[in-house]
Formats: C-alpha cells, sequence, structure tokens
C-alpha cells in the first residue's frame, strides 16, 4: 500500500507548489491537477483531510466504503485510512483540502481531543450536506488557516488550531442535524438494529464465543461502529453498548424469573465465557446479584 507521509508530498501529487507551512496547509482544488500516479489505485494518507468540495463528481473509496460527492459537499478522512481514486471517474470541481499532520497537534490539547470527532472514522457512503452560508462559514475558517500560514512564528500553531477546532465544532453541529433530518432512512436503520439485537438474543444458537460486541452489530448493519453510536445516541439517548446491555439484562431477568437455569447456564447462553463477568455486568445495572434478583421470585 502507498503512503503520502507528508503534507509537501500531497503538493506534488496535485502539482502545487511548496506547502507554506510543513504540517498544515489549504489546498485550492481549482488550481490543482492530479498527477497520473499508481499511489491513486491505493493509498493511505499520514494526515488528517477535510474536503470542501462543489459541484465535484465521481466517488472515492475510503475503506469499505464510498464517498459519493455527487451527494454532499463535507467530508473527513484520518490518517492511515486505506483510499482508492479513479482519475478516469473523478472531477474536482472547486472548493478546499484542509489537511494536517498529527505532529501538529502535538503539545495542544485538541491532540487528545481529536478522537472525539467520530466523523473521522465514519464508514459512511455520502459526504455531509450543507447550505450555502453555512459552507461560506467554513469558506471563512480555512481562509484564516490558510492567512495565518503566511506567518510563521510562536503563535502561528494555536491561532491555527483554534481555527480548525472552531470548524470541527461547526461540522458537529451539522453532523448531528444530519441524523434528525434524515428520519425517514435512519427510522429504518434503528429498526433494523432492534430487530438484529433481538434476533441474537432470542436465538437458540448463541456459545460462550459469541458475546455481543459493538463491532459485530455495526458490521452486520454495514456502519462503523460510531456512526451507529452516534445515531442511536442522537435518536434514543443512549449508545449501542447501553442498547446491548439493556437488552442483554432484559434477557437475563426473563430467564432468571420464568427458568431453573443456574447462573453460570444463563451466563453462557447469552454468550459470556465467565459466569462472574455475567454477575458483575447484572449487579451493575440493576443493584443486584442475579441470585438476589432470583429470589425476589421465589
Amino acid at each position: 500500500m502507498n503512503a503520502i507521509r507528508s503534507v509537501s508530498e500531497f503538493h506534488e501529487l496535485l502539482s502545487l507548489p511548496e506547502p507554506r507551512h510543513p504540517l498544515v496547509s489549504v489546498i485550492n482544488l481549482a488550481e490543482s491537477v492530479f498527477l497520473e500516479d499508481d499511489v491513486w489505485k491505493g493509498f493511505v494518507n499520514r494526515f488528517y483531510c477535510v474536503a470542501l468540495k462543489r459541484e465535484a463528481k465521481g466517488k472515492i473509496r475510503y475503506g469499505q466504503q464510498h464517498y459519493d460527492y455527487n451527494k454532499g459537499v463535507l467530508s473527513f478522512t484520518a490518517p492511515n485510512q486505506v483510499q482508492y481514486l479513479d482519475l478516469n471517474n473523478v472531477e474536482c470541481g472547486s472548493g478546499y483540502l484542509l489537511i494536517f499532520h498529527p505532529d501538529f497537534l502535538l503539545a495542544h490539547p485538541l491532540a487528545g481531543n481529536i478522537n472525539g470527532y467520530n466523523f473521522f472514522s465514519y464508514a459512511v457512503n455520502e459526504a455531509l450536506h450543507l447550505s450555502a452560508e453555512e459552507e461560506d462559514d467554513l469558506i471563512t475558517i480555512l481562509k484564516k488557516i490558510n492567512k495565518e500560514c503566511l506567518h510563521i512564528d510562536k503563535h502561528t500553531q494555536e491561532i491555527i488550531l483554534s481555527q480548525i477546532e472552531l470548524l470541527l465544532n461547526y461540522s458537529n453541529r451539522f453532523y448531528e442535524r444530519q441524523f434528525i433530518t434524515r428520519k425517514n432512512h435512519n427510522h429504518q436503520l434503528l429498526t433494523k438494529f432492534e430487530r438484529l439485537v433481538d434476533g441474537y438474543f432470542n436465538s437458540s444458537t448463541t456459545t460462550q464465543t459469541e458475546l455481543l460486541t459493538v463491532q459485530h452489530i455495526a458490521e452486520l448493519m454495514n456502519l462503523s461502529p460510531n456512526y451507529l453510536s452516534d445515531l442511536l445516541r442522537i435518536h434514543t439517548g443512549q449508545n449501542t453498548q447501553q442498547h446491548i446491555h439493556q437488552k442483554l439484562i432484559e434477557k437475563a431477568k426473563e430467564k432468571l424469573s420464568t427458568t431453573n437455569l443456574s447462573v453460570s447456564e444463563i451466563a453462557y447462553t447469552l454468550g459470556f465465557e465467565h459466569a462472574q463477568s455475567f454477575s458483575t455486568l447484572f449487579k451493575k445495572k440493576t443493584s443486584l446479584s442475579p441470585l438476589e434478583f432470583r429470589q425476589v421470585f421465589n
């Protein structure tokens, strides 16, 4: 797999002059020309990328999914995510790319906080939609970052990172709004989630190696774990793990109150390898041990 290791190398692949700052750059797509290079057939960037694209066409494969720029304008990629670009079927249109190396975040709070912006790790098949006014707001921020790159001094990093953080906070707002406004599509996803989780715990084939995980349920829905958790949190107030635990405890209560299975047997049927792990979770969620709960019904 090819690796684009630096901001400077990325500039070169887009037929652009050397960046003004070695670790951060705002690229004007209208001034960019993709070099014919095998790197685009499969590559990873070593930096973060925020793409604000207008009139772009084509699809860029990101992990196992595709970003479809015919349907949106704002997208995010994190370092070391596998990407594929078909130059024959892509038109860049106009817009901007903000790229910044993880080293640029060092010694700044954003270095620890950036993982909280889940959209960098979403495996979704569309870019984010924005209004014209929202696009203009983000472009204003990008232009401020670009201008600051002209004057590198001891204040540069702090000023640029404060602008990047502002852009990411706006993007958080836009993403949460999109979860809410796409009610029909999201309702279908929520219904599918409930069906899959219920089907899992009602299955008679669960074994000790099959404890339901966030990763597993997300894969069944063809979503990233972060995307699924954010979807559930926005619509239900609980993330994926909380939903799984709620269903698991409900099923455990049913078995404890209606069967003669031992606690170990119940733990096994729910997918736990060790009964103690089940008992610990049950008491944490109910304030009673499994045996104490069962005694209520005896």
